[in-house]
């Protein structure tokens, strides 16, 4: 079962509907993406979704909002989600403004890849790894 942490409520009532509604939407893809996914708090006041290792962050800015992944680069992108960080071997980011849509069911099949990959020892394993 998935376990939700009431900080990332706290973390989420702040912000702007936009925002709020955004990672609404991402953080229920992401607990669809796997029931054990959890969710916990670190720096203090991040959302991280975890299983295995870490899935994805939240962190609100100005004007958009961002959701990290920590993928090491390795899980393939064919829905073009990724909107910075192409070269970062750690993380990547998955960037939203106002008005963009959420795609629920590219996001819901990046996520399971991540989850897969963590559970397979994790980019650090996989990195060197051919995919199929």
């Amino acid at each position: 079962m998935s376990i939700r942490d009431p900080r990332v409520d706290a973390y989420l009532a702040p912000l702007p509907d936009w925002q709020r509604a955004t990672f609404e939407r991402v953080r229920e893809v992401l607990h669809r993406a796997d029931p054990e996914m959890a969710e916990t708090i670190k720096r203090t006041v991040q959302p991280y979704f975890v299983c295995e290792g870490n899935v994805a962050a939240f962190l609100a800015a100005k004007d958009h909002v961002n959701v990290f992944v920590y993928d090491g680069g390795i899980v393939p992108d064919p829905h073009g989600l990724i909107t910075a960080g192409h070269d970062n071997k750690t993380a990547r980011t998955i960037g939203f403004h106002e008005g963009d849509d959420v795609p629920s069911g590219a996001l819901l099949e990046f996520f399971r890849q991540l989850v897969a990959d963590n559970r397979s020892g994790g980019w650090r394993k996989l990195k060197d790894r051919p995919r199929e």
